[in-house]
């Protein structure tokens, strides 16, 4: 079964986290309801054509990338053929955390958050790095 993990972090988008003083405060529920706000700014063509794929927030990535902004497990709907059934859904993570630790406004997290957000979806549609990157989703 072909699969494939993509990930995200700040890195990728050719910054270095900046010494920002305090981390910014903004409580989980606010986070979510960015992610929410940037899913909904998804054009409707599209996320009619998502299939099989969940969106979670957590607090922490995996211990060993800190940094790491989103995340995409799952098999891209590019990917995907005549086997495709009966399977979990694809799993979109986005990190709370370490884009309030990058960014030095609430601004810069709406910011973020929106870039990360469509970075791991265009991942489900089987968009890679490269790709997003020269469109500027790097």
């Amino acid at each position: 079964m072909p699969g494939r993990i993509c990930d995200v972090g700040w890195l990728s988008y050719g910054r270095a986290v900046a010494d920002n003083g305090p981390v910014l405060e903004m409580t989980r529920e606010e986070f979510e309801e960015l992610v929410a706000e940037a899913l909904d700014r998804i054009p409707p063509e599209l996320t009619r054509l998502m299939d099989n794929v969940a969106v979670f927030v957590e607090d922490e990535p995996p211990t060993e990338d800190p940094e790491l902004l989103g995340l995409y497990e799952g098999t891209p709907l590019t990917d995907r053929g005549e086997w495709y059934a009966g399977v979990l859904p694809d799993r979109i993570t986005i990190y709370r955390n370490p884009t309030l630790r990058m960014c030095e406004s609430r601004e810069d997290v709406v910011a973020e958050t929106e870039v990360t957000v469509v970075h791991e979806i265009a991942h489900h549609f089987g968009i890679d790095d490269a790709r997003l990157h020269a469109l500027g989703y790097g």
